[in-house]
């Protein structure tokens, strides 16, 4: 049975904040870079042991697997930095930024147009973005915004190419797992004398790492680069309806608002025939 691409990514999507909210709550026991180091490493293992992506390597295929890789690494880790010191929304808000530019680059009719403006003002009335928090958070998270562009661009190329697809992903989470070593390496340590903590690591290697990065080959598989940059904007319309299901808090007039432009924007788009 085929499931359409959309579903894949409202898969990711879902996944792409509980990993996250799990992870906030670590950081009173683990450094969020500690954090970051634990949730590439275990989802490399995971991966591994699944796909054991050593036999795909040709030498076609290892830069690709580098750069994606290295982005993974500087990401994940930046993104976490940044949460841990500014609100989830407004990470999540700015992560969107960059990617307003790639859906818009492949715009060509006033009917997209129109679907990236309902989109974006749906992100807008969602987010609130305020301007609070550490200096500092800003920092990664306009890294981490840039990082996620890059990750889409990447990853969708991988994902359409002979190179790419989920042991494609599974090596560059290999190597992630690598080049994140000296940056979390220390962080993690009191990880090894808290089972709980390390349990919990693992799991949100699993949430944030695994599933939603398996989604999101699947469905770049067979999404232009535009229009899953577009379907990015359900993020924060997720992360609402997540909130009223997990976490029972009733949205807003103005949140409901948000998530009905947002839907109206993923729905009015088209993609490339």
């Amino acid at each position: 049975m085929r499931f359409p691409p959309w579903s894949y990514f409202v898969g990711s999507a879902v996944f792409h904040y509980l990993g996250p909210s799990f992870a906030v709550l670590l950081f009173s026991r683990i450094g969020p870079l500690g954090v970051a180091g634990i949730r590439i490493w275990s989802a490399a293992l995971v991966f591994a042991v699944w796909r054991r992506p050593w036999r795909t390597l040709t030498r076609h295929t290892w830069r690709t697997m580098l750069v994606w890789g290295a982005v993974l690494a500087a990401m994940n880790s930046s993104f976490y930095m940044a949460i841990a010191r500014l609100p989830l929304a407004t990470v999540a808000a700015i992560e969107f930024l960059p990617v307003v530019v790639l859906a818009a680059l492949g715009i060509r009719t006033r009917r997209n147009i129109a679907a990236l403006l309902a989109a974006v003002g749906g992100v807008y009335v969602l987010t609130e973005v305020r301007i609070e928090g550490e200096p500092l958070g800003f920092v990664f998270a306009f890294a981490n915004a840039a990082l996620f562009a890059l990750y889409i661009v990447v990853a969708h190329k991988a994902a359409q190419s002979g190179g790419g697809g989920i042991d494609g992903l599974a090596l560059a989470m290999v190597v992630a797992g690598v080049l994140v070593l000296p940056i979390g390496g220390v962080q993690a340590v009191p990880a090894v004398a808290d089972p709980v903590a390390l349990a919990a690591g693992v799991g949100v290697g699993i949430s944030s790492s695994v599933i939603p990065y398996v989604c999101d080959q699947l469905a770049m598989a067979r999404l232009s680069r535009a229009t899953y940059a577009l379907m990015v904007s359900l993020l924060p319309a997720t992360a609402a309806v997540t909130g009223l299901v997990v976490l029972r808090q009733a949205p807003a007039p103005a949140e409901i608002a948000g998530v009905g432009l947002v839907i109206a924007g993923v729905a009015v788009h088209r993609g490339d025939r």
